[in-house]
């Protein structure tokens, strides 16, 4: 007797995940895609920014000046909370590459844009230009870079899902509708707890998550699947926890997907305001100074560099173009306002 858990197989080789149309998934790698190369050799030649510490030895050197608590430490975290546009006394370092990963967004090619790690011309990303040079946003060390997705596998607040409907076959599908939702589970591990797999449960946060709820609609060309665009609230709470949400306008998913899983990108624009709140109010001036980041000197950088949502009034771009790595496993979703899909019921399914 042949024992199959979860359902979670490939197609044609056993029981399906996908059941009346419907397969759901859960999120379990998330990182804001920059493109590196080894030592940022070829993006950031000039080298890393400097972050607050560094700042602060250029502002109030060491040269015997008698300086207060107000005009120094205050006056410095003062300008993290009220940052301004004003011009600084040191260089922000921007990437200068031009390969980047993300998608083409508003369907030109500027001399902006990038080009693709395959190819592909037009690529909007200005949120790179900004973080690709700010250490503690780089892979594998950046704290940044480590702690948002540890943080995202270990507090239930952010666990993001997607469910796929009116899904015929996950290789090509003309039209299916991509739903976003909240879970309220932990992930799905193997026996080592260090390895996330397919085929656990995930509840739908029907109550506190309903911010987080939103339909795409979309198709899946050779297993790729790809959605048209609409605006996102998504969970990412960092530090000890904290609630904190990225408000993103346009966001359109890129992924390969199977029976088990998804990989690819999410895309779009990230509002400037709500991103500097959300990096502010998670990460403290004391945390940021491990990996080298100036809010102050990023909230420039963004305003800068903003390509998205121009101000009816003034015309200034308000939000920045930017993508985001993800990675998905496949979960059966439980929607309690819907009652418990007979899918629950069969999670075992035994094979002679």
């Amino acid at each position: 007797m042949a024992l199959s858990i979860n359902g979670a197989t490939a197609e044609g080789n056993g029981p399906s995940a996908l059941k009346d149309g419907k397969i759901g998934y859960v999120l379990y790698y998330k990182h804001w895609a920059l493109h590196q190369t080894p030592e940022g050799k070829t993006e950031c030649p000039q080298g890393f920014n400097d972050g607050p510490r560094e700042q602060f030895k250029i502002l109030f050197p060491d040269d015997g000046q008698e300086r207060t608590l107000m005009e120094t430490q205050i006056a410095r975290e003062s300008e993290v909370w009220h940052p301004s546009l004003s011009k600084e006394p040191y260089e922000f370092i921007e990437v200068v590459g031009k390969i980047s990963r993300g998608l083409d967004l508003d369907g030109q090619s500027t001399t902006e844009d990038f080009v693709s790690p395959t190819g592909e011309e037009g690529i909007d990303n200005q949120l790179y230009r900004t973080l690709g040079c700010v250490a503690n946003f780089r892979g594998p060390d950046g704290t940044a870079y480590h702690f948002e997705n540890s943080f995202m596998q270990t507090y239930n607040y952010n666990r993001f899902l997607i469910e796929l409907s009116g899904v015929d076959s996950l290789i090509d599908d003309d039209e299916i509708i991509v739903t976003t939702y909240r879970g309220l589970d932990y992930l799905m591990t193997d026996a080592s707890g260090k390895d996330f797999i397919p085929g656990g449960t995930q509840r739908i946060d029907m109550r506190w998550g309903k911010q987080f709820i939103q339909e795409f609609k979309g198709k899946i060309v050779d297993g790729v699947l790809t959605t048209e665009a609409a605006d996102l609230d998504m969970p990412w709470s960092s530090t000890f926890a904290t609630s904190g949400v990225h408000s993103l306008r346009g966001v359109r998913f890129h992924m390969e997907i199977t029976p088990d899983g998804a990989e690819g990108l999410m895309a779009g624009y990230a509002d400037i305001q709500d991103w500097y709140y959300h990096a502010t109010t998670t990460w403290s001036t004391h945390h940021q100074s491990y990996g080298q980041e100036s809010s102050p000197s990023i909230y420039r950088a963004m305003h800068r560099l903003a390509d998205g949502y121009p101000d009816p009034d003034t015309g200034k771009n308000t939000a920045i173009s930017m993508a985001i790595d993800v990675k998905f496993k496949q979960a059966y979703l439980i929607n309690p306002s819907q009652g418990s899909p007979e899918q629950t019921l069969d999670r075992v399914a035994y094979a002679e």
